[in-house]
C-alpha cells in the first residue's frame, strides 16, 4: 500500500490514480474528471450513479496458486490476463476493459 500526498488515504501498489482524490502518482498531479491518462483512457458515467469513472491504471491478474518449492515452475504454466480498471469515485463499483492492444 501506498499514501497519496494530496488526500493521505491509502492506495493499492497496483494502481497510478488514487480512487478518493483523482491523484495521478506518476504524473505527480490531481487529474481533473475527464482529463486522459495515458491517451486511451475512456470516458463514461457509471451506471449507478451517473458520475464519471476514473481510470485507476491497469491490473495485471493470473489464475492459480503456488505450490510448494516447485511454485515458480508452476508460474509458467498459468493462464494471466492484463484489463484496464475503471472505478466509480461515488459508489466504488468497479469495470474492467481489455487494454487498446488487446481489442484487435
Amino acid at each position: 500500500m501506498k499514501i497519496c500526498p494530496h488526500c493521505h488515504e491509502e492506495v493499492e501498489d497496483g494502481f497510478d490514480i488514487c480512487w478518493n482524490c483523482n491523484y495521478c502518482f506518476p504524473e505527480g498531479k490531481v487529474l481533473e474528471e475527464n482529463e486522459p491518462v495515458y491517451g486511451g483512457m475512456r470516458s463514461f458515467e457509471c451506471l449507478r450513479c451517473k458520475v464519471p469513472m476514473r481510470y485507476a491504471g491497469e491490473y495485471n491478474f493470473h489464475e492459480g496458486t503456488r505450490i510448494g518449492f516447485m511454485g515458480d515452475l508452476f508460474e509458467l504454466l498459468q493462464n494471466r490476463e492484463r484489463f484496464d480498471l475503471y472505478v466509480c469515485p461515488s459508489c466504488g463499483k468497479v469495470e474492467f476493459f481489455l487494454p487498446e492492444e488487446n481489442k484487435r
